[in-house]
């Protein structure tokens, strides 16, 4: 019996610094891109930044924030107008597949809000909007670091049947 427990000792002494090597705790990374929001009425563009947390290598969470930054004029009945990005910001679960140390692919699925402001004739109308979010896309990482992602999020709206497609290309930074 004691043979049996020095063994099992000595096993786990060497075993243990193994284990911790493998372990990992959870990474954490940011963006910082542009985004275009593709919707019947029109199409707006955004700088989008992120920041999430992978507790391992295939599940995490991440929060965005979008800052509108390009306007889409249009024409109803011969009257000219403008449709403006405000903002918007949405907070996701996301599932991810390591294929190769330096390129991932992902799904994400989550909630958020937009925010977007029309002017037609001189008159000013703004709507906010709650949606349902998913979608997927990849990075690749020139190093341990730094990378690229490009993805696409659909937006459900939930006033209404209204849908948008959003394509976002980020620079990455895993920290």
């Amino acid at each position: 019996m004691r043979n049996i427990l020095l063994a099992a000792a000595a096993v786990s002494a060497i075993a243990a610094p193994a284990f911790a090597q493998t372990t990992q705790g959870p990474s954490y990374y940011g963006t910082l891109g542009y985004s275009q929001l593709d919707h019947s009425d029109g199409d707006l563009g955004a700088i989008t930044g992120r920041v999430g947390t992978k507790f391992n290598p295939y599940i995490g969470v991440e929060g965005e924030a979008s800052v509108g930054v390009k306007d889409d004029d249009f024409s109803v009945a011969g009257v000219d107008g403008k449709l403006e990005h405000q903002y918007d910001a949405a907070a996701y679960v996301v599932g991810t597949y390591p294929v190769t140390p330096n390129f991932d692919v992902f799904a994400r699925a989550g909630y958020g809000t937009t925010k977007i402001k029309a002017e037609l004739a001189g008159v000013e109308e703004e709507a906010d909007g709650e949606s349902w979010n998913y979608g997927a896309g990849a990075n690749y990482y020139f190093d341990a670091q730094n990378g690229v992602r490009a993805d696409w999020t659909r937006r459900d709206f939930t006033d209404g049947d209204v849908e948008a497609d959003v394509y976002s290309v980020s620079y990455v930074r895993r920290f």
